[in-house]
């Protein structure tokens, strides 16, 4: 079955030769590759294929956007006493208030985004095993647990909550992270890249709903340890309707792939090599609106809803992006594609630091989720274009999304210490904005690359 992957189209993921439209999308194929032995290889959906992207949408939505959603707790942690209401007087507020900086509240966000990426590079590897269902079950109870864990924490106990919400919860995420994804290709190919965007929205919707849960639990009289626990019940039943939902349908190699292997072509493969470079940089600085935009609205005095709305104007337009990602890069190409976000969001990332009303809240919130859901939505179907043998895919991306989570990991806490007490706001968004801006011309790199070793191919 393995062989079934080892044909990849190098133009917009899962698109069939006669619809190449230049020599820049010639196909590439393996030398041991087996043609299909039917044109039922690949449903392009069915019952079992579309309750698999719903099940994988579903993950991206506990999993991702959750994780998208820690800037509400880094509102409250920091400036609950800007609004005096008595019901953010509570454990989480009154110990970092006291005790923690931006900068070390960040890092349990940013841990949580490291581990939900870098795992990938073992449950990539396990899935390429067949181990897909116990990845999916162990990572959904790991998520439940943690979050749970997260609402017995005590006050003054910083080690707890970066043990449930960093740790705990970003393990659990990266356990599920790659394989759902990944478990697309047993189903579609045509369909592929409008379909993983399709899936990707589900972690900015689930950014966009975490938020206005969370803000109205842990704001109101439920107050934190009962709101989390709400918070903990309702994705833990979402995740068992994932488990439910998700199937695989191909069988696993006889002869799983050798991450030592794969990492020495990886290693050789420069336009590969360039992108996860490219990636890592970019990630630096792109998730700084999304750890610090409701707190940045918060220190200008803006309006206490649109304050904790914020986040969900910047989900909500990444929602869209991602959406419609799929087809836009029907006309553009991926590569393309992901260069236009980048640059974008590094642009808005400069815009960042002349935010001072509503107006500007809302212009940067929905602008910036835009670019950044294209680019999320992009990101999958690139490391697919830059796959030559997709029997290697679940390797390629948990090598991949092992060197890009110190991105991540490192971003939002050097942005917070940039910060500094004072809540100097340029700082942090000039230093987003040109480590952004650098990733984006790496992407252009990427790009030039890849066409150039498409010419050869082509000419040979």
């Amino acid at each position: 079955m393995a062989s079934e992957l080892k044909l990849q189209y190098l133009s917009t993921p899962g698109a069939a030769p006669e619809d190449a439209k230049d020599d820049t999308e010639a196909p590439v194929v393996s030398l041991d590759y087996d043609p299909p032995s039917s044109a039922q290889e690949f449903p392009e959906g069915g019952w079992t294929g579309w309750a698999t992207a719903f099940g994988s949408f579903l993950v991206q939505f506990c999993g991702y956007g959750y994780a998208n959603s820690f800037g509400v707790y880094e509102g409250i942690a920091i400036h609950d006493s800007d609004y005096k209401t008595p019901y953010l007087l509570d454990f989480y507020s009154q110990h970092y208030l006291t005790k923690e900086t931006s900068s070390a509240i960040s890092w349990i966000g940013s841990l949580n985004f490291f581990f939900l990426t870098t795992v990938g590079v073992v449950s990539g590897s396990l899935f390429d095993r067949g181990y897909f269902y116990h990845l999916i079950i162990a990572g959904s109870l790991l998520q439940s647990f943690s979050l749970f864990m997260l609402s017995l924490a005590k006050p003054d106990q910083y080690y707890q909550i970066f043990l449930a919400q960093g740790v705990g919860s970003g393990i659990a995420s990266g356990l599920m992270f790659v394989p759902s994804a990944t478990v697309l290709a047993h189903h579609f190919r045509r369909k592929r890249t409008v379909v993983m965007s399709a899936v990707a929205a589900g972690s900015s919707l689930g950014a966009t709903v975490h938020p206005i849960m969370l803000n109205k639990l842990l704001n109101g009289p439920t107050g934190f340890s009962n709101g989390v626990r709400a918070s903990a019940g309702f994705i833990s039943a979402l995740l068992l309707i994932a488990c439910l939902c998700m199937r695989t349908r191909l069988d696993p190699p006889k002869t799983p792939v050798d991450y030592i292997v794969v990492a020495r072509k990886c290693i050789r493969d420069v336009p590969f090599i360039v992108m996860t470079a490219a990636t890592c940089i970019f990630q630096i600085g792109v998730y700084y609106p999304v750890f610090y935009l409701q707190l940045d609205s918060i220190k200008h005095g803006i309006g206490v809803t649109l304050s904790f709305y914020s986040l969900v104007i910047l989900n909500v337009s990444s929602s869209v992006g991602r959406v419609t990602a799929g087809f836009i890069a029907t006309f553009t190409g991926t590569p393309l594609l992901t260069i236009a976000a980048t640059m974008m969001c590094a642009a808005l990332n400069f815009g960042m630091i002349g935010l001072s009303n509503s107006a500007t809240v809302v212009v940067l919130g929905v602008l910036y989720g835009f670019f950044q859901g294209l680019y999320v939505a992009m990101l999958g179907p690139l490391m697919v274009f830059l796959t030559p043998d997709l029997s290697e895919l679940g390797a390629r991306m948990g090598i991949a999304f092992f060197v890009t989570g110190f991105g991540v990991l490192i971003g939002p806490p050097i942005s917070g210490a940039l910060l500094t007490s004072n809540y100097t706001w340029w700082i942090p968004a000039l230093f987003s904005g040109i480590i952004s801006l650098a990733g984006g011309v790496l992407y252009i790199v990427t790009h030039l690359l890849s066409k150039r070793r498409l010419r050869k191919s082509h000419n040979a």
